[in-house]
Parts: C-alpha cells; sequence; structure tokens
C-alpha cells in the first residue's frame, strides 16, 4: 500500500520561509511525476509545482513561481518544497502525489498558515 506522508508545515509570518517533505513509501517513485498541491480554506485543491522524473524538469503555477522550489531525492523517496516570500494566500493544506490523474490515495497533508 503507497502511503504519503507530509510535513513542516506551520505557523510563519509573511515573508518568511518553510521547507516542506513529503516521503512516499512503495515502489516506482523515481519513475513518477510529482507534484505539490495545496487546498486553501473553501476552495478546490490546486497544483502549484512540478518535478518530472527524466531530468527533474519543473513546473509552477504562476501564483508561487519565483518564490517556490521543488525538488526530489529519488535515494530516499522524497519530494520537498521549499517556499520563500511566504502570503498570506499561501495559507493552506499542502498534499504532494503524483502528477495525475489517476492519484495514490492522499496523505493527511501538512498546514501552512502564513500571518499578515
Amino acid at each position: 500500500q503507497v502511503q504519503l506522508v507530509e510535513s513542516g508545515g506551520s505557523l510563519v509570518q509573511a515573508g518568511g520561509s518553510l521547507r516542506l517533505s513529503c516521503a512516499a513509501s512503495g515502489s516506482a517513485f523515481s519513475v513518477s511525476n510529482w507534484g505539490w498541491y495545496r487546498q486553501a480554506p473553501g476552495k478546490q485543491r490546486e497544483l502549484v509545482a512540478t518535478v518530472f522524473s527524466s531530468n527533474a524538469y519543473t513546473m509552477y503555477a504562476d501564483s508561487v513561481k519565483g518564490r517556490f522550489t521543488i525538488s526530489r531525492e529519488n535515494a530516499k523517496n522524497t519530494v520537498y518544497l521549499q517556499m520563500n516570500s511566504l502570503k498570506p494566500e499561501d495559507t493552506g493544506v499542502y498534499y504532494c502525489n503524483i502528477r495525475g490523474p489517476p492519484f495514490r490515495p492522499w496523505g493527511q497533508g501538512t498546514q501552512v498558515t502564513v500571518s499578515s
């Protein structure tokens, strides 16, 4: 059974930084394209960053471009999201998953709250 465990979320002031981690169990980590998603209160879950398997190419939503950096460490089955210059609108629950659909079972996510 594949499990995704996100960590690193916290309460931070606007302008601050956080680094999120996602540990993935199961096989095929290194050949999968991975994404970080976030769900703000009252909104749908959205994809904010992707890292591809072949050459670690990355893509970002316009709202986070230049501030967030996604990376992967295949030897540890882990995906990271470095978040800098955080804004109150970055508040939400952050999840990792493959870039679906289809998706793997979702983890519990990690809460990021940015105060103004």
